[in-house]
């Protein structure tokens, strides 16, 4: 008998967006028929001794986040398997460890721009960049069901580095939520495309048609995996991060690839999960690969 999947995490620190995971996070575990964890990171926690009162409690407060997520959560959906966990860890290191042991995590985003992120620190940011799973970044304004835009999942797909666990997880999404699934490969155009009069389309023809043929063959044992879901491919004459954000304008969810093992010095997220995390309208899923 197959070990019980890992349950998603939902990441909790008392703000609307933190919330807005949470039921995101409940919603997709329902689909998929998994359990969900709410995870708060308290650096202070102690467990107080039984009948002290709530004036007394330091976990007051802590408590208080984690049940009443946990309450509007059953209230939707009350045949979920649902657990509470109050931590005594700084919260991004209580996240990566509970990677380890999650499908996904689901947290709350902020929004910031890259500026504002930049100075002020966000632990989405930081988790996604290191995390061993998936991570979910899901905005405030998101609808519980998760279900913005026109439904369908958008996946940024690159031939260079293709990424088996990204495709699996995007796949996986799509089927689970019945919806259609579009994959997005950006591919700029070569300087000598370009001429006084504007593109040669020759050349814009041959890029597309030799990125359309990868595509094709990349994606050929997947369909065979997943018959029922609704899959087609687009290449765009633009930088991969734009094609991925503009596709991310009727979708759900956007699903972006992170290298696991990047140089010194350069940062954990790339260009394409940048974009879309500080762009995107709808929640992003950033998949880690090698």
């Amino acid at each position: 008998m197959d070990p019980p999947a890992a349950p998603l995490t939902a990441g909790l620190d008392g703000s609307p967006a933190s919330l807005a995971a949470a039921h995101w996070a409940a919603a997709e575990a329902r689909r998929r028929g998994l359990g969900l964890r709410l995870l708060h990171a308290w650096v202070l926690h102690v467990p107080a001794p039984a009948g002290t009162p709530p004036e007394k409690d330091r976990d007051h407060w802590a408590r208080r986040i984690l049940d009443a997520a946990r309450t509007e959560v059953l209230d939707r959906f009350p045949d979920l398997e649902v657990t509470g966990d109050l931590v005594a860890e700084e919260p991004a290191d209580a996240l990566l460890a509970a990677a380890g042991r999650s499908t996904a995590l689901v947290l709350g985003s902020r929004g910031l721009d890259r500026l504002q992120s930049f100075f002020l620190g966000d632990t989405g940011l930081h988790v996604a960049g290191r995390a061993e799973c998936p991570v979910v970044l899901v905005r405030s304004d998101t609808p519980s069901d998760g279900r913005t835009g026109g439904g369908c999942v958008v996946a940024g797909i690159s031939l260079d580095r293709p990424c088996p666990g990204l495709l699996d997880f995007a796949f996986a999404t799509a089927a689970a939520r019945g919806v259609p699934l579009r994959l997005v490969h950006g591919s700029p155009l070569p300087v000598q495309a370009y001429a006084p009069w504007g593109v040669d389309p020759d050349i814009a023809r041959e890029i597309a048609d030799d990125a359309d043929r990868e595509l094709t063959e990349l994606l050929r044992r997947r369909r065979q995996l997943h018959p029922g879901v609704d899959v087609a491919h687009v290449v765009r004459p633009e930088s991969p991060a734009k094609a991925v954000v503009h596709a991310a304008e009727d979708a759900a969810l956007v699903v972006v690839g992170r290298r696991r093992h990047r140089p010194a010095l350069v940062p954990r997220l790339g260009a394409v999960a940048q974009a879309c995390i500080h762009h995107a309208p709808c929640p992003v899923a950033v998949v880690p690969h090698d």
